[in-house]
C-alpha cells in the first residue's frame, strides 16, 4: 500500500476513536447544509427585532425597542425647529374611510386601478411611506384607537355603533384633550362615529370645534334609496320609522361653549351627501386660514366621508376617475381634497411646521362593490392583513427624510407620538393617565423624524371583535383567532362581517408575510425557531390583558367568551398558569 493511503486510514480511525476530534469536526459545519458549511456571511437588517428584547417605559405602557442615539438625534432636530418657529409643531391627520392598501398610487394602485392619486403619491414619495401601518378591523374601533392610544380591547369600542346605539368615548382620556393641555388648538372635521351620547360628543373629549356628522355615511342615506333599501324607501310606515328614529340625522356643529349638545345643520339626504366632503374641505381651509400667524400650534383631524359606501359623486366629480366608478371618483376627490389642504398650509406659512399623516380607518369593505383593493388576504371586519394593513405615509417638509419602511406602526401610536411632539416623550406619557389605564401605543416620533429612523415597535398585537387575534414580530405573524370569510355563505359579495370566527387553532398557525402575504400557507412547524418568540409575545400579552382587563362598551353578541373574560375563578387559574409557566419561551 502507498504511504498516502496509510495516512488517510490513520486519520479516519483517529477521528472515530476520539470524541474530541469528532466534536471538532462537527463544529466545522455549524451553519450550512449536510453537504458542507456555507460561506455566505448573511446580512443584518436594522428593522428586524425578533432577537431583541423590548422594554416597557412604564408598567401600563406597551414595550419599545430602545434607540437612544436615534431619539437624541430626533430631539435635537425638533428643538432646532421649535427655536426657529417659536412653537411646537402642528399636526394634520387626514383619515380616509374604507380605503384599501392598494388604492393609492404610492402602494401600486392609483392610475393602475383607475383612480390616479398624484398628490398623495408626491407627498408619500417625499416623506415616509409606512408599508406595515395597522388599523383595527373596522372604523369606530380604529377612530377610538387613534384618539385613546389603546387597542379595542382596552378602549372597549369593539364595533361601530349603528343608528344611535349607546356607548362611545365617554370618560376616555384622548389625544385632543391632552394636546389642549399643552397649548394646542383642536379642530375636528368630518366623520365622528365614536358615540352620540353627551359624554362622547367631540367637544366633551377635547375638541374646541367640530363640524361633521356623528354617525356613518350609509346610516343617513341607505334607507332613503329605492335601489339599496326599497323595503324601507317604498314603505311609508318603515320610512317614517327611520325618519323618527332617535339617531341624529343632521350635519352638526359642536363647540366647547355648549357641552350639552351639538347644533344641527343641514339634513343629510340624497342630495346633501354629495356635498359633504366639499363642505368639510371648506371648514378645514377656513380653520387653517384662522391659524395663520398664531403663536399656538394646532391639531386638525380631517376625517373624510369618502370612500365609505354609499358613494354619491356630485356632478363635479362623477366620471372624473379613469374607472368611472363611484369609488374611483371618490378616490380622485380625496386626492384633490388633500392637495387643497397642502396648498393652504403653504399659503399660511405653516407647511414646514406641520406633520401630515394620511391613513385609512380599515381595509376595503368587500361586501358592497365597487370597493377598495388590497393585495393581502381579507377585508374590513377581519384581522387578516387585508382588513387591517392600511395605506399610510407621514410627510413633513424638511423634517422627514424621503424613504420607505416596513417597520411596524399601529394607529395606537398616534397619541404617544403626538404627545411626544408636544413635549411629553416616552415614559413621561404615563404620568397623564391613571395607573390602571393601559397604553397600547408607543412613541414613534424618532422613527418619523430621525434620518434613517427605525420603528420603536418590536411586536404588534391584533384584535378581532372581543378577541385577541394574532401577534406579529418582523415578517412573522402567529394567529390564534381569525375569520373564515366564506364559511357561512359562498355566494354574493362576502367579506369581514359575513364569515365565521374560529377561536382556536392546532397551535402552530404562523405565516411569513414576506413570502406569503396572502396568509394561506402556514409555516409554523417548519419554522419553529421563529414561532417560539411569537408564542412568548402572545403569552405575555395575554398576561397584560388579565392585569389590565378589557372593556366592553360596544360589542358583538357571542357564545364564546375569551379567556380574559371568564368567571373570576377560572380567570385567576389562567393567570396563575401564565405566571408560572408562561406560553412558549418565557419573556423577561
Amino acid at each position: 500500500m502507498k504511504p498516502l493511503f496509510f495516512r488517510a486510514l490513520l486519520t479516519a480511525l483517529l477521528a472515530v476513536a476520539s470524541p474530541s476530534a469528532f466534536a471538532q469536526g462537527a463544529a466545522e459545519n455549524i451553519r450550512g447544509a449536510t453537504t458542507g458549511p456555507t460561506t455566505a456571511r448573511g446580512f443584518s437588517h436594522p428593522e428586524q427585532y425578533i432577537h431583541l428584547q423590548d422594554v416597557k417605559p412604564a408598567d401600563n405602557m406597551y414595550p419599545v425597542v430602545l434607540h437612544p442615539e436615534q431619539d437624541k438625534a430626533a430631539r435635537e432636530k425638533l428643538a432646532a425647529l421649535e427655536k426657529k418657529t417659536g412653537k411646537k409643531p402642528n399636526i394634520l391627520l387626514f383619515l380616509m374611510d374604507d380605503v384599501g392598501w392598494m388604492d393609492p398610487g404610492f402602494n401600486g394602485g392609483g392610475a393602475a386601478v383607475g383612480n390616479p392619486t398624484p398628490v398623495m403619491d408626491k407627498l408619500a414619495n417625499e416623506g415616509l411611506i409606512l408599508t406595515s401601518a395597522y388599523s383595527t378591523p373596522s372604523c369606530s374601533p380604529t377612530r377610538a384607537t387613534i384618539h385613546t392610544g389603546q387597542n379595542p380591547l382596552h378602549h372597549g369600542i369593539l364595533r361601530p355603533p349603528m343608528y344611535g346605539e349607546a356607548g362611545g368615548l365617554d370618560g376616555a382620556i384622548t389625544m385632543p384633550l391632552l394636546l389642549k393641555q399643552y397649548g394646542y388648538v383642536t379642530q375636528g372635521v368630518g366623520k365622528w362615529h365614536m358615540g352620540e351620547n353627551k359624554g362622547s360628543l367631540p367637544q366633551n373629549v377635547g375638541y374646541d370645534d367640530y363640524v361633521g356628522f356623528l354617525g356613518v355615511s350609509d346610516m343617513y342615506t341607505e334607507w332613503r334609496d329605492v335601489y339599496f333599501n326599497p323595503e324601507i324607501a317604498l314603505s311609508p310606515e318603515r320610512f317614517k320609522m327611520l325618519e323618527d328614529d332617535a339617531f341624529n340625522h343632521y350635519e352638526v356643529h359642536c363647540t366647547a361653549a355648549d357641552k350639552e349638545k351639538c347644533e344641527n345643520g343641514k339634513l343629510i339626504e340624497l342630495n346633501y351627501v354629495k356635498e359633504l366632503d366639499k363642505h368639510w374641505l371648506s371648514v378645514s381651509l377656513d380653520f387653517l386660514q384662522k391659524m395663520q400667524g398664531s403663536r399656538q400650534p394646532f391639531f386638525l383631524y380631517h376625517a373624510t366621508r369618502g370612500c365609505h359606501f354609499d358613494n354619491y359623486p356630485s356632478d363635479e366629480w362623477a366620471g372624473r376617475s379613469l374607472s368611472r366608478t363611484v369609488y374611483g371618483d371618490c378616490m380622485v376627490q380625496m386626492d384633490y381634497t388633500l392637495g387643497k389642504l397642502i396648498q393652504k398650509l403653504t399659503d399660511i406659512g405653516e407647511l414646514e411646521n406641520t406633520l401630515i399623516v394620511l391613513t385609512s380607518d380599515n381595509g376595503p369593505e368587500c361586501e358592497i362593490p365597487p370597493h377598495g383593493r388590497t393585495p393581502f388576504r381579507g377585508c374590513k371586519g377581519s384581522s387578516w392583513e387585508g382588513g387591517v394593513r392600511v395605506p399610510t405615509f407621514a410627510y413633513w417638509k424638511g423634517m422627514i427624510e424621503p424613504r420607505k419602511s416596513d417597520g411596524l406602526f399601529d394607529h395606537a401610536d398616534f397619541l404617544p407620538t403626538a404627545l411626544s411632539l408636544a413635549g411629553v416623550p416616552g415614559a413621561e406619557l404615563a404620568k397623564l393617565f391613571s395607573k390602571t389605564t393601559y397604553i397600547d401605543g408607543v412613541d414613534q416620533a424618532a422613527f418619523l423624524v430621525a434620518d434613517g429612523g427605525v420603528s420603536a415597535r418590536r411586536s404588534r398585537p391584533y384584535t378581532l371583535n372581543q378577541y385577541y387575534s394574532a401577534m406579529r414580530i418582523d415578517e412573522f405573524k402567529g394567529v390564534v383567532t381569525g375569520e373564515i370569510e366564506n364559511a357561512v355563505v359562498q355566494k354574493g359579495d362576502w367579506g369581514g362581517f359575513t364569515g365565521s370566527i374560529f377561536t382556536d387553532t392546532g397551535g402552530a398557525v404562523f405565516f411569513n408575510l414576506y413570502t406569503d402575504p396572502k396568509e394561506d400557507v402556514s409555516v409554523g412547524i417548519r419554522h419553529i425557531p421563529m414561532g417560539v418568540p411569537l408564542m412568548a409575545a402572545s403569552g405575555w400579552y395575554l398576561k397584560e390583558l388579565i392585569k389590565y382587563p378589557p372593556q366592553f362598551k360596544i360589542g358583538f353578541l357571542s357564545n364564546n367568551p375569551p379567556v380574559y373574560d371568564l368567571i373570576p375563578k377560572v380567570q385567576e387559574m389562567k393567570r396563575e398558569q401564565l405566571e408560572k409557566n408562561g406560553l412558549g419561551r418565557p419573556t423577561p
